[in-house]
């Protein structure tokens, strides 16, 4: 791991507190214990070929799950707490923080991380063994059935602009009467974007050139605050977040295509900590 981090004997073994030499010795005994070169020497130093990369990505695992068995077993010592880290797209974030300030409540030395990012990029975060489950969306996976997943909640969407919009008095909104304005959308090809893509295509409008890209909430409100002319396309759980605290307006423009579900995803056979269980059955029992 710490050759893929830094690329360089001298650095590596620095981190993990080696002599240089016992660094070499160390990676000749492990690429002989694996049968096969790990690493290529190049004018920019060590780079992990294929299997390298592999074998980095299950060290990570190693590590984040003897990291996770520290803090279970000082939970299990102590009759409660635990560590649980879980990953969500921007849409889902409420539906995942109202889920955890439950949890914490009732599990007061319970450690929760929580990642916001693209489903493609929390997947890989999966499988990498440093998230313990996900709310996203397994179909952006071309191995969609590497994970468990199970369907959490329909995704409603929802076009939300700064509470001062010059459209923030109408009672019904159309594509073409919002084309004028920039949008604060998902990067390309991620299931919301395809969605408000096709809203487009079937209305007979051109898609607006010129976006506004982000995955984050906060950039997403951030943006809305800095021009009131600007509009982006959110869920309903974080327009009504937005709205409640009076951060931004919900536009009356109905959707005619219908978004996907979010899922909650976990490693196929992969152990599920006890935290991770009780944040899981948190979320299940709260849309049952």
């Amino acid at each position: 791991m710490a050759l893929g981090e830094h690329g360089t004997l001298l650095k590596a073994s620095q981190q993990v507190a080696l002599t240089q030499p016992g660094a070499s010795k160390a990676l000749q005994e492990i690429e002989t214990t694996f049968g096969t070169p790990l690493f290529v020497r190049t004018n920019r130093g060590l780079e992990p070929n294929v299997v390298g990369h592999c074998v980095i990505r299950y060290a990570r695992r190693i590590q984040t799950d003897l990291a996770h068995l520290r803090d279970e077993i000082v939970g299990i010592t102590r009759g409660h707490g635990g560590r649980v880290a879980a990953g969500v797209i921007m849409g889902a974030v409420p539906l995942l923080t109202d889920a955890v300030s439950a949890l914490v409540a009732r599990q007061a030395d319970l450690s929760v991380e929580i990642v916001e990012d693209t489903s493609a990029a929390l997947l890989a975060e999966l499988d990498a063994g440093r998230l313990d489950l996900a709310i996203c969306r397994t179909t952006v996976s071309q191995t969609p059935q590497v994970y468990d997943s199970v369907k959490l909640q329909d995704e409603t969407l929802a076009v939300i602009a700064n509470v001062g919009h010059p459209l923030r008095h109408a009672k019904k909104l159309t594509l073409h009467e919002l084309a004028p304005y920039r949008w604060v959308v998902y990067r390309a090809n991620m299931p919301m974007r395809l969605l408000l893509e096709r809203e487009y295509r079937e209305s007979g409008i051109r898609f607006p050139q010129h976006l506004l890209e982000t995955t984050s909430a906060f950039a997403t409100l951030t943006l809305l605050q800095a021009n009131p002319s600007f509009v982006a396309l959110v869920s309903i759980e974080v327009a009504r977040f937005f709205k409640i605290r009076q951060m931004a307006r919900i536009l009356p423009l109905a959707l005619a295509s219908q978004s996907e579900p979010y899922e909650l995803v976990t490693r196929k056979g992969g152990p599920v900590q006890p935290a991770s269980k009780l944040l899981i059955q948190e979320l299940l029992h709260r849309q049952s």
